[in-house]
């Protein structure tokens, strides 16, 4: 570059709205989005988040309802978080072939066909009575290759009811090679796995937890969940898990690590996503309450942030609204 001001005016290029829609260098697609949502055993009316503004735990009936809304959208895909009536020490309802999550699979399945893609989020903590990701022994320690068992399990349960996805979550070592063999064996050789792969032992859960009603009743989740200081760890954790057969690779949480997200898309040549997590929802909401920020306008620059930083799925419990807007 050899010109400078006046003759260069990067501002010549911001005039209109319409001039800068023409250069963006990022889109959002409602395609790219993926609804978070959560049902509950034995409700009859749905209920509502407390800390998630417009967030509820579904009955079936309104379930299926979200998830047709969605689909109407243009929403790409649904991810099931499921809140049992009755939770044990092994988290006996995840692979409950009646159990709640997989009904509600086998509903929206029912409801929108392959109009969305219905991802089932793969972990325990909402199904144990303790609330940690997997099987725990005497001394309160999670333990790796018993859990693993647990989840090549739930995979085949979730595939059974219709889920498009399986979504791993608990962040065990080994569990995406685990589940494409249990998964491989049973005949579902064509249903992928979004490996959650950089899950970050992360403060902006809190609200989910609330929702999925899975916080653990002792202890924590770093032993097994990312340190939030590390960034090549969770390369490492990507290169391991593709390795094992992951078809997509997620970063969770997403604004706390854009810096991930453009550091893994850089690498892989599989669809990078991104969950943009509760904690992060509520952050905006609040403000926008409180009159802080403007409420529209957050959602849609946080958005863009992360899609900037390489995500091309992102998951957001605004999927439904933002897909609206962008039709």
């Amino acid at each position: 570059m050899t010109a400078g001001f006046p003759e260069l005016r990067p501002r010549r290029l911001r005039g209109t709205r319409a001039l800068r829609a023409m250069v963006a260098e990022t889109a959002l697609r409602p395609a790219e989005l993926v609804l978070p949502v959560f049902i509950k055993e034995g409700i009859t009316e749905p209920v509502p988040i407390g800390s998630m503004p417009g967030v509820v735990q579904h009955t079936r009936d309104s379930l299926r309802k979200a998830a047709a809304e969605a689909a109407g959208a243009g929403v790409g895909g649904i991810i099931v978080f499921g809140v049992p009536a009755a939770k044990d020490e092994r988290g006996s309802a995840a692979d409950d072939p009646d159990g709640i999550s997989q009904v509600a699979i086998a509903d929206i399945r029912a409801e929108t066909g392959d109009d969305l893609v219905v991802m089932a989020d793969l972990c325990l903590c909402e199904y144990t009575d303790h609330g940690h990701c997997g099987l725990v022994t005497a001394d309160g320690y999670v333990d790796n290759d018993t859990t693993l068992e647990r989840y090549a399990s739930t995979a085949i349960a979730q595939a059974q009811a219709g889920a498009h996805m399986v979504a791993p979550s608990g962040m065990m070592d080994g569990q995406v090679g685990v589940i494409r063999k249990a998964l491989d064996r049973a005949g579902f050789t064509n249903i992928p796995v979004c490996a959650y792969s950089a899950k970050y032992a992360s403060a902006f859960y809190g609200p989910f937890r609330e929702a999925a009603e899975g916080a653990p009743k002792f202890g924590d989740r770093a032993t097994h969940q990312q340190d939030p200081a590390n960034a090549l760890e969770a390369l490492k954790e990507v290169e391991l898990d593709l390795a094992e057969g992951a078809d997509m690779v997620m970063v969770k949480p997403a604004l706390s690590y854009l810096d991930v997200i453009r550091r893994v898309a850089d690498t892989v040549l599989v669809p990078v996503a991104a969950y943009q997590v509760s904690g992060e929802f509520a952050m905006v909401e609040a403000a926008a309450a409180n009159g802080w920020l403007d409420r529209d306008k957050a959602i849609m620059e946080t958005l863009t942030a992360i899609r900037r930083a390489g995500a091309c799925v992102i998951l957001t419990y605004w999927a439904t609204e933002v897909a609206r807007r962008l039709r």
